[in-house]
């Protein structure tokens, strides 16, 4: 990608996969696409209300245009004694196999860490050998990586939360790595920080690229803690120091229930214009994983 895409409405976006159920917690989404021989590869996990097991599950999907999608391979989150899943995300490897990263609570705390599973194809996924990929630390939480591999190097972004103040763990900012096979990562620090006083105060994630050269990417951003799990939609570009500095507002909010438009995820198409997937609040506050096309 060398060029920034254009984005698009999501007024009239097409569910790909509905909540698991009415109501808020009720969330299908987090999730990351790839698209390999003309077959479209998506990601995402299920999750249900705290009162019912929080993320419960990693679905890995394929389609053939990108809107209808078929279920090749799950993963359940007691497979890796993990309280709840987040972002996953689906990669083809450059020697033809797949590799699926899952991000992982750690039970009682608010700590995460990240994961990779190896197979021959998708649907061996959750039978694949694991690697601990991020561990995290005692003062810092991993986890939503945004991860592309750009025919030399693997990067990584990836959201911090820091455990250094009890009860303000939902706080975060995007970290940069690079690695040469995918799963020994070397750090570079943060680069991407929440705004003093703005709509993305309480934090910043990373979600999706949007141009290589110059760097833009897709953020999720809030302004306050009430606003965990209700993260709209920034874009943020190359401060030419080796960070990302923010646009001042929010470029993809969704119009219904807690204003949630999060996740993003963009699939270049190769006959121009791109696929984008985002998780988005319905009236009754669940939230779909639904798709759009941008020109």
């Amino acid at each position: 990608m060398t060029t920034t895409l254009a984005l698009p409405s999501f007024d009239d976006a097409t569910v790909v996969v509905a909540a698991p159920g009415p109501g808020p917690g009720n969330w299908s989404g987090a999730a990351s696409a790839v698209l390999e021989d003309g077959v479209f590869w998506l990601t995402y996990r299920v999750r249900r209300p705290l009162a019912e097991g929080r993320g419960v599950a990693v679905v890995v999907a394929r389609s053939d245009d990108g809107v209808t999608f078929e279920t090749v391979a799950e993963v359940a989150r007691e497979e890796f004694g993990a309280e709840s899943f987040e972002r996953p995300v689906v990669v083809r490897r450059p020697d033809g196999g797949w590799r699926l990263y899952l991000s992982c609570a750690t039970p009682g705390t608010k700590h995460w860490w990240i994961e990779a599973l190896d197979a021959d194809t998708p649907e061996e996924l959750p039978t694949g050998s694991r690697t601990l990929v991020l561990p995290g630390s005692a003062t810092e939480a991993v986890k939503d990586p945004v991860i592309v591999h750009d025919g030399r190097t693997w990067q990584m972004w990836v959201c911090v939360h820091p455990l250094d103040e009890p009860g303000h763990e939902d706080r975060m900012t995007t970290a940069y790595a690079t690695s040469d096979d995918g799963l020994t990562w070397t750090g570079h620090g943060t680069v991407l920080r929440p705004t003093p006083g703005a709509w993305d105060a309480r934090g910043a994630r990373v979600t999706a690229l949007l141009s290589a050269e110059p760097l833009t990417v897709l953020y999720d951003g809030r302004a306050r803690a009430e606003d965990n799990w209700h993260e709209v939609t920034g874009v943020a570009r190359a401060d030419g120091a080796g960070g990302l500095v923010a646009d001042p507002e929010p470029a993809l909010v969704s119009s219904h229930s807690d204003g949630a438009l999060r996740y993003a995820a963009v699939v270049p198409l190769p006959g121009g214009g791109s696929r984008w997937y985002a998780e988005v609040a319905r009236p009754d506050g669940a939230h779909d994983l639904v798709t759009v096309l941008a020109p």
